[in-house]
Parts: structure tokens; sequence; C-alpha cells
């Protein structure tokens, strides 16, 4: 482990629940590096549940949004570095079983370790102690970032403008294409192409994933045409 911290103990003092299945935890809270039962599968379970909890709760609060804006407000939610930023707050990172290498390299602060943790966690409470208990802790635990959606909700991502922009001049959707990756696969680096012809404009953005990078690409040719 990246150190001493019992994970049962931990989910008892950090979520306020006595596990049922303390396996379960265990098992939520081992990387796959480490011997044992890793939380490969509870994070696949963990990611569906959340993202069906937080769909829910945006579908009841933003009663007039889209479907657009829904899905923006949960990505935003549900992001590798959003759940991170959640895991390290409460120091999830602290009881992660880890191999040895990983440790070595500091895993237990690596955004994606941490994400995919968060998501395993949210598995085994499902699991464990039911939908309702999975939704009391998510929404304790998202709570900082649920707070400030109001003001992101009356925003619009930068492909969503561009989009407006040209089709409301009649011209077609912007193109985009992957122009380069680079590094592993936990911390990879996108390059991407946004094309209009009907303006004969291209420009390209960088960013952590595809999806930052397009936008970076969409606010740039934005920039030109609608100074």
């Amino acid at each position: 482990m990246s150190n001493a911290a019992d994970p049962v103990a931990w989910v008892r003092r950090r979520l306020g629940y006595e596990p049922a299945q303390p396996a379960l935890f265990i098992q939520a809270l081992t990387h796959r590096s480490a011997a044992g039962d890793n939380n490969e599968r509870l994070e696949f379970l963990g990611d569906a549940v959340l993202n069906l909890l937080l769909a829910e709760y945006l579908y009841r609060r933003f009663t007039e949004a889209d479907e657009g804006t829904l899905s923006r407000l949960r990505s935003s939610l549900v992001s590798g570095e959003a759940l991170a930023r959640v895991a390290a707050r409460i120091q999830l990172g602290e009881v992660l079983a880890l191999g040895a290498g990983e440790l070595k390299t500091g895993g237990f602060r690596r955004e994606s370790i941490l994400a995919d943790a968060l998501e395993a966690l949210f598995g085994a409470l499902y699991l464990d102690g039911g939908l309702e208990l999975a939704r009391r802790v998510a929404l304790e635990l998202m709570e900082p970032a649920l707070a400030g959606l109001d003001e992101l909700a009356e925003l619009k991502d930068p492909k969503t403008l561009l989009q407006e922009w040209l089709q409301a001049r009649g011209l077609a959707l912007p193109r985009y294409q992957v122009e380069g990756v680079e590094g592993e696969s936990h911390a990879q680096h996108f390059r991407v192409s946004c094309e209009v012809p009907a303006l004969t404009q291209r420009t390209w953005g960088e960013g952590s994933s595809r999806r930052r990078a397009e936008q970076s690409a969409a606010a740039a040719l934005l920039a030109r045409v609608n100074p």
C-alpha cells in the first residue's frame, strides 16, 4: 500500500459508512499493479453508477437544459481530472494498494489511478449498500463541483459556439481531425485540427484529451472568424 492506512477504517471515517462486505472495498482500493483482486471490474460498474446518478441529478436540477448542455455538465463532473480532484480531496491515495513500481513513481498521486479508484469505490458502494447509499455519497463528495454548475450551465463551450455561428450563416459544420498523439496511455497529449472549408480556415489545438484539443482548435477558429 501507499501507506499503512486501513481501507475499511478509511471508508468508515471518510464516508460515514460501515461496510457489510469489507472485501469489496479492499478490492476497490487495490490497483492492478498490486497483488490480489484489483479494482478494474468495480471501476467498470462504478463508472456506470456515477454517470447514472449525476445524469439524474442534472436532469432534475436543470429542467430547461437541453441534452447537449446536460451532457456537457455531466462530462465536467466525471472527467478524469474532476474525479481525481475529488479523490485527492478525500485523500483516497493514502489507502490505495499499489505495486512496487507504481509506489516508486508516485502512482498514488496519478490522476488516472485516483479517478479509476474513485469509480471503483462507487461500484463497491452500490453493491454493498445499494443505489441510495451511492447517491448520498456521490452528492456529498461532488458538492463543491455541483455548487458551481449554475454558472457553467450558462456558458457554451467553443465547439457549440462555433457550430451555432456557422449554422446561423448556413455553413457546413467544421471538420475535426486528430493530427497527432504523444505520451504514454495515462498521460497522452493530443493535437487536433479544426477546418471550415467554406471559409478556407483551419486552426489547431492541443490538450490532454481529444475533446480538449478540439475545444482549443474551435476556440482558435472562432477567434478568427468572429473576433
